[in-house]
């Protein structure tokens, strides 16, 4: 792992290991931002156990793994990815900034919506950087396609000699 990525990485994943673990501490000072998502999951899933209280400690725990993942280099892009995934419903609920009537609380929900949205093209960056020593995953699949081809060109061969 490069120095970059050694010090970026985990500065990106903080804000999602420490917000998971407070809303791990108090899931139910969350909830009602979740109704929401857990009636949309709900609609999905009618048989779940979804309730807003059980939705926001599932988007904590899977930022405090994914965070954690992409914090120490382990599956790097895939934490990238499942956060990245987690974002919209997350922005969405927890920073409604057009609902906010007052200009101060408007102002500091769109403030952070628009960090979220920032971390979110982050993340999305993060799947596409590949390990110096190791080739982009289209690389390997285009090398390991063409090793395919060879195999089966050969064993055709073989039947035909």
């Amino acid at each position: 792992m490069t120095l970059l990525r050694a010090v970026a990485r985990p500065m990106l994943a903080t804000m999602f290991v420490t917000g998971g673990a407070m809303a791990l501490r108090k899931p139910d000072a969350l909830a009602a931002k979740a109704q929401p998502v857990a009636d949309a999951l709900r609609r999905i899933a009618p048989g779940a156990r979804l309730t807003p209280t059980n939705v926001v400690r599932l988007n904590a725990a899977v930022h405090i793994a994914a965070g954690t993942a992409l914090a120490t280099g382990h599956l790097p892009r895939t934490s990238a990815l499942v956060l990245a995934a987690t974002m919209p419903a997350t922005t969405v609920s927890g920073h409604p900034f057009w609902n906010e009537t007052d200009p101060v609380a408007r102002r500091n929900q769109r403030t952070h919506f628009l960090k979220n949205v920032s971390l979110t093209g982050g993340l999305l960056l993060s799947t596409l950087d590949p390990e110096p020593s190791k080739p982009w995953l289209g690389r390997r699949a285009a090398r390991t396609a063409v090793a395919a081809k060879d195999g089966i060109a050969g064993r055709l061969e073989g039947l035909r000699g």
